[in-house]
């Protein structure tokens, strides 16, 4: 799955379309649930260096949130990295060069919307 893919199968599932709020970084692109405003993943061309890749080559990476109870053994598989620029406890890199399958892409994407969706606490009446 490449950029421009992963962009409209986000958009298509879950209702959220691309911002680029950095002007130094004008294809870093965001996604937000629309309740809350968390992100829930980020796409980003970077050098591979920044992967701990021996290659200058950039490449696109989408960022997203993972259970850390998964991170470890994800970094085992080919194309998923600890978090660029972010909280690799709870975050991971996902090369979108082919290397990661797209079923795989797909789940993690899912996994990350559910982890960064609003959670209404028990207990709490929001109709008061």
């Amino acid at each position: 799955m490449n950029r421009e893919q992963l962009i409209k199968y986000i958009a298509q599932t879950y209702g959220s379309d691309a911002e680029y709020p950095w002007a130094s970084a004008p294809r870093y692109a965001v996604f937000r649930h629309a309740n809350n405003r968390k992100w829930f993943a980020v796409i980003m061309d970077i050098s591979k260096t920044k992967l701990g890749l021996p290659d200058d080559e950039t490449v696109d990476v989408m960022n997203i949130k993972c259970d850390p109870l998964l991170i470890g053994s994800l970094y085992e598989e080919t194309g998923i990295f600890p978090a660029y620029h972010m909280n690799k406890n709870y975050w991971i890199s996902v090369l979108l060069d082919g290397s990661v399958e797209e079923e795989k892409i797909r789940w993690l994407i899912d996994l990350s919307f559910d982890l960064t969706a609003y959670k209404v606490k028990k207990g709490v009446n929001r109709n008061v």
